[in-house]
């Protein structure tokens, strides 16, 4: 392996923030999926009151129903956020054991997880974009219709 004294010094410290970031991330993946489980059960507890509100308006939804929704997408969120702190904590394994061990193949392998890394937050990043250019085209034309 032909790294540098200085490219070891600054792969080692990004393997420490990587590292890091991937933990601080799990973290919030498990503190969304609890929020939205403790979200969707207020909700249900409070049904009687939404489910008048939403007769009034005549609106075909309850509140278990809307409940059970955000539940559903919390869910998904953290499931779509957990991918990138997975590929970042398995850059930050492989590179410090690469560190250690002089491994180009271990070497090889972290940068491949940092790459589906951001492979993974740009094909995001290019739906969101899509979603947003979507939601300005349907705002466009909602708004010319009236």
């Amino acid at each position: 392996m032909n790294v540098s004294a200085e490219s070891r010094s600054h792969l080692s410290e990004t393997a420490v923030w990587a590292r890091f970031l991937g933990i601080c991330g799990m973290i919030c993946i498990v503190l969304l999926i609890v929020f939205g489980f403790i979200i969707s059960q207020t909700v249900a507890k409070q049904s009687s009151q939404f489910d008048d509100m939403y007769r009034q308006q005549g609106v075909g939804l309850t509140s278990r129903g809307l409940g059970a929704g955000m539940m559903v997408m919390y869910v998904i969120f953290g499931l779509i956020y957990f991918f990138p702190c997975l590929f970042i904590m398995q850059f930050a394994t492989k590179m410090k054991l690469a560190l250690a061990s002089n491994d180009s193949l271990l070497l090889s392998e972290s940068f491949r997880s940092l790459k589906k890394t951001f492979r993974y937050l740009g094909v995001l990043t290019v739906i969101g974009l899509l979603f947003v250019v979507l939601a300005l085209v349907t705002g466009g034309v909602a708004a010319l219709s009236s």
